[in-house]
């Protein structure tokens, strides 16, 4: 009987441990790629791999999460400029960055909204007097980018004081989603998923650097699928699953 009573004390301790073994590497990702990651995860989790877990955010969030000492395992962001912060802070592994996919940014209305953006007096008439949603363009990326747009447009000055500025690309796509605001600029990938807006306009890619989504190893990361996952997103299997949701690389 009491070796029965030990016997079954060690299988709960044991059964304990499970989750926390079989848990995959925790991913940070920027709110843009959520579900497209979430269908990464699934694709990887097939293969025999324990799920990665997903935890989606605003980049400039997500860095300071991690030079705050988060323990995650992989970054992703939404630009090169906050991975460039991350990797000087010492919180990656340099020579594991790698860019997993590109992005475009068009002009995002609700439906049924006639307006149709293709030059500058376009955009400023079919604005009006009306607000403009975006991401935050002083940190967010898809802000700085539609910011850099705008300005090499020529119509950055009569806008910027009309803006509706949100936490990240996914809150400027709701302004647009619920009728809030006439126009959004957004990702053509969050554009393009939402069955409450329709694409009225598109930036050229030479109005702003390179929309690009690079993805790196932290430094404090312990998980041994971390590294597996991250060269998942880059072969032609996690490829394939991005494409679906519109990104490429």
């Amino acid at each position: 009987m009491r070796l029965a009573r030990l016997f079954c004390a060690v299988l709960v301790i044991a059964s304990a441990c499970v989750p926390a073994q079989a848990a995959g590497p925790l991913v940070l990702v920027p709110a843009s790629m959520g579900e497209a990651l979430d269908a990464a995860t699934d694709a990887f989790a097939a293969e025999g791999h324990p799920r990665p877990v997903i935890s989606a955010a605003g980049t400039p969030a997500l860095a300071r999460q991690v030079l705050a000492g988060a323990e995650a395992d992989l970054f992703i962001a939404a630009d090169r400029d906050w991975m460039a912060r991350v990797a000087a802070a010492g919180a990656i592994y340099s020579e594991s960055v790698t860019v997993i996919a590109a992005n475009r940014l068009v002009i995002a209305a609700p439906l049924g909204e006639p307006r149709w953006i293709g030059d500058a007096y376009a955009f400023r008439s079919a604005l009006g007097g009306d607000r403009l949603a975006l991401a935050e363009p002083d940190s967010v990326p898809a802000g700085r980018y539609a910011r850099d747009a705008l300005t090499r447009l020529g119509v950055w000055t009569d806008v910027r004081g009309r803006l509706a500025p949100t936490e990240n690309v996914r809150a400027a796509l709701a302004l647009v989603e619920r009728g809030a605001v006439p126009l959004g600029i957004v990702y053509q990938t969050d554009a393009a998923a939402s069955t409450q807006v329709r694409i009225v306009g598109r930036f050229s890619e030479a109005a702003h650097e390179p929309i690009v989504y690079p993805a790196a190893l932290l430094t404090r990361s312990r998980h041994p699928d971390a590294r597996a996952f991250l060269d998942f997103l880059t072969s032609a299997e996690g490829q394939a699953v991005l494409s679906r949701f519109g990104f490429r690389r």
